[in-house]
């Protein structure tokens, strides 16, 4: 499977709780934060939701 790299790049404030839930299961919760992750459909089912927060690079 394909590594990704996910940063937060715009804030959850005024946003869905299911967009924070989303953005808290990814494990980011501040700008400039990233995490590395498989690329799962799991995965991919989350960053989906919350990808206009978010900047996502294959690595």
């Amino acid at each position: 499977m394909a590594r990704v790299r996910i940063t937060q790049v715009r804030s959850t404030i005024d946003r869905p709780q299911t967009q924070k839930n989303a953005m808290k299961s990814l494990g980011l919760g501040k700008i400039n934060r990233y995490i590395e992750l498989e690329q799962t459909p799991a995965i991919a089912g989350v960053i989906n939701k919350v990808k206009h927060l978010v900047k996502i690079e294959e690595i």
